[in-house]
């Protein structure tokens, strides 16, 4: 009821609104069902991964840039049927041994995890890849996108801009894969006070002086980068320990048991290989359909003509969304009802 008065005044108002997201693409047409906070639009005549999109009126993203521009907004999402495995912000203090940790998980579990590749508006160097080393981009562009909410995090180094995609995280689950997120805490306090659900964790040395013998080991630094280092690291352990930023601290005093232990904060404790992760499932319409709302229940109604014609129901349950613009609209349910042509054939509950 509250959508629909907003969209009334927004009629009555004549005002444009600005409109952020992803938009799709155009379609030979298209059903719509208002939701809570959401259009949800169902397009006919698309390939089944471009079928399900939803226009947020009201949502946190929405709110957020009102605000910022002082005026109204609107934004796209690509629905997606069911949910991605929460992504996994991963930091600590240079030297504590993170990026060994990540690298003993993916070797572990090669299919499970995935990173995301970040942004920057420096110059490619020597053998680097646009999109595999990094997004290279240009700096007005990037500083648009900021502005626009589609980046979780971002920092200025040396002139140049880095950060992490909204959308470089969303196609590491497209994938069906879990997202590593390997950022200091500065960017983890970015992350936490986005829109994304993440597991946030911390790893600690066991010391100060045990992180400097770390450090000095590694014989890659220089005396005034090493005490640099350890500046830094005593801030960023005071921030990660009171900050409530993180979820979990973790003490790497052991390496392998450590490992042990961040195994079994994602659950894979007792795992020899990785659980199977399934990438997003497709729901496939045909142009003739209608749609009809019962509480939480989308009831797409198919005819399917031929020899014999025939109905199927679909059934979207949007009780569980989550996520939303700039990313992806996630935790779509679906039932899809056989053919009952003939009275019903079976349920087939995919998700």
């Amino acid at each position: 009821m509250e959508l629909a008065k907003q969209l009334l005044l927004l009629a009555i108002r004549w005002v444009r609104p600005t409109v952020r997201g992803t938009k799709p693409v155009l379609c030979n047409g298209l059903s719509a069902v208002p939701l809570e906070d959401r259009i949800l639009i169902l397009k006919k005549g698309s390939k089944p991964d471009d079928r399900i999109w939803f226009l947020e009126i009201d949502t946190q993203y929405v709110r957020q840039q009102q605000k910022i521009l002082g005026t109204e907004v609107v934004a796209w999402s690509k629905g997606v049927i069911g949910n991605a495995e929460k992504p996994v912000v991963i930091s600590g203090p240079s030297g504590v041994g993170k990026g060994t940790l990540i690298s003993m998980l993916m070797k572990e579990f090669p299919s499970m995890f995935g990173f995301s590749v970040s942004h920057t508006t420096r110059a490619p160097r020597g053998i680097e890849k646009d999109g595999v080393h990094y997004h290279f981009t240009e700096k007005s562009i990037m500083e648009k996108e900021i502005k626009e909410g589609k980046f979780l995090e971002f920092a200025s180094v040396h002139g140049n801009l880095y950060g992490t995609s909204v959308e470089a995280v969303e196609l590491v689950a497209d994938a069906g894969k879990r997202c590593i997120l390997d950022i200091d805490v500065q960017g983890a306090r970015s992350v936490r006070a986005s829109t994304l659900e993440a597991i946030f964790i911390f790893i600690c040395p066991p010391s100060m002086e045990e992180l400097e013998k770390r450090l000095r080991d590694r014989g890659t630094e220089t005396e005034e980068q090493i005490l640099k280092r350890l500046r830094n690291a005593d801030a960023e352990i005071e921030q990660g320990k009171s900050s409530q930023i993180f979820d979990f601290i973790l003490y790497n005093d052991n390496l392998e048991e450590c490992h042990e232990r961040l195994k079994k904060l994602l659950g894979l404790d007792g795992f020899v290989t990785a659980p199977p992760i399934s990438g997003p499932i497709e729901i496939d319409l045909p142009m003739d359909h209608s749609v009809s709302k019962i509480d939480n229940k989308i009831i797409i109604n198919c005819i399917s003509s031929g020899e014999k014609e025939s109905k199927n129901l679909v059934i979207l349950d949007v009780s569980s969304l989550k996520g939303g613009a700039p990313g992806r609209t996630r935790g779509l349910n679906f039932q899809a009802i056989g053919s009952f042509s003939n009275g019903l054939n079976g349920i087939d509950q995919l998700s």
